[in-house]
């Protein structure tokens, strides 16, 4: 490959790209429908706002790209995969023009359908504890009665905290605001920031946006709307504007951009680092096409009464029992979601020992009927409470792993 042309080479390294793409049709299309708009953003701010540099950091991408093949080689993981080849196409423009953009590399991360779903599982921690924080706070100045879980008490009535109110599209929005008023600075004077100036400025953005819906929740309960409607909308929006977007221009102000753009000689590209990254993209594209092995059902406790139940999607098992609802899922369905996503409020979730083994328990109401939901990850024999470490028992060992969910009716 080192007799060729620059030119072949590089012609080559993108028709390569070009054959993965179409190779992981779906996947693309599956990464795409999660974030089309910040994506493509983020990949254009990459483009725009790339400058030379001497590090290498071909190197970087290369582990990373094969840490996340694995991982999704092994666990089948299709968010870490599409993740993986917007990395190698980080790869090969970095390799082609010795141009890389922090800014924009940042950004894909927190666009990619990986960081959602690491967000969606921290979905009832950030909002119990931004409430939290709200009642702190309200029980200062109005009369408020309790807090249990995401539901305020105040006057007799109930306040609960819907999901939107963590802020996830404001996060990435701030996020993305700041990427893009970072490189504007970049090309208006000609100079670059340090890795660490743009750290710190997305730690304040991360700040900021925490206090941005802080200030949300508040304001949302001292004007009692809490439901979905213009004024809601309105409120959000505003807090953004003035808890988020307005310090983001006035930060931007003090932080100066002194670097000169790094002079990096002209030389061959190293081509051939790419290749291990290729290689492991193309073999991994052909193990996520196969058809995922989840084994819900293999050594289940035998108090399921399996035919009983039914599948309602391959991934999906049910079961009617007296009272009581089972589900048997793939460890990627999170009840919390699921129930939020038909109408049911969660108004409290919390961690509990269920037979000397740790728990979720949640109360969940839908049209005034409460419902109590256990649920848990399961590998073997053992109950986990983690994604992460069911996870972990998936990827070191292979084991089947499932999460089972019981819910009954109160009244």
């Amino acid at each position: 490959m080192r007799s060729l042309p620059n030119a072949n080479k590089k012609t080559i390294a993108v028709l390569t790209i070009a054959l993965l793409i179409v190779i992981n049709y779906n996947v693309v299309l599956f990464g795409l429908n999660y974030d089309f708009i910040g994506i493509a953003f983020s990949v254009g701010l990459f483009i725009i706002g790339a400058q030379k540099t001497n590090l290498k950091i071909n190197y970087l991408l290369l582990a990373i790209i094969l840490l996340f093949e694995f991982i999704s080689f092994r666990l089948h993981i299709k968010s870490m995969h599409f993740l993986s080849l917007l990395m190698l196409i980080c790869m090969v423009y970095y390799s082609c023009t010795k141009k890389f953009s922090f800014i924009a590399f940042i950004c894909i991360l927190l666009f990619s359908t990986l960081f959602n779903k690491f967000f969606d599982h921290l979905t009832t921690e950030i909002k119990q504890n931004l409430c939290c924080a709200a009642f702190f706070t309200l029980r200062n100045f109005i009369q408020i009665e309790r807090i249990e879980g995401v539901s305020i008490f105040v006057n007799d009535a109930k306040i609960t905290i819907d999901t939107a109110c963590m802020g996830l599209n404001m996060f990435k929005t701030g996020l993305l605001i700041g990427a893009i008023l970072l490189t504007f600075e970049e090309k208006k004077h000609k100079k670059y920031y340090s890795i660490i100036q743009i750290l710190i400025f997305c730690v304040i953005v991360i700040i900021l946006n925490i206090l941005s819906n802080y200030f949300r929740i508040i304001t949302l309960i001292l004007f009692n709307c809490t439901e979905e409607n213009i004024l809601h909308h309105s409120l959000g929006l505003l807090c953004f504007v003035v808890y988020q977007l307005l310090p983001m221009l006035f930060i931007i102000r003090y932080f100066k951009c002194r670097k000169e753009e790094s002079k990096v000689p002209d030389s061959s590209p190293n081509y051939w680092v790419i290749l291990p990254a290729l290689l492991a993209v193309l073999v991994t594209s052909f193990e996520i096409k196969k058809e995922k092995k989840l084994d819900l059902l293999s050594k289940l406790n035998p108090k399921y009464e399996i035919h009983k139940g039914k599948w309602i999607a391959n991934d999906v098992f049910k079961i009617y029992a007296a009272d009581t609802l089972i589900y048997i899922k793939d460890a990627m369905h999170k009840p919390l979601i699921c129930w939020t996503g038909d109408g049911y409020k969660i108004t409290d979730s919390k961690e509990i020992v269920l037979k000397n083994q740790k728990v979720w328990f949640n109360i969940m109401e839908k049209n005034g009927i409460q419902y109590h939901s256990y649920w848990w990850y399961e590998a073997g024999n053992k109950k986990y409470t983690s994604y992460v470490e069911v996870m972990w028992q998936k990827l070191l060992y292979n084991k089947p792993i499932r999460l089972i969910n019981e819910t009954t009716r109160v009244n």
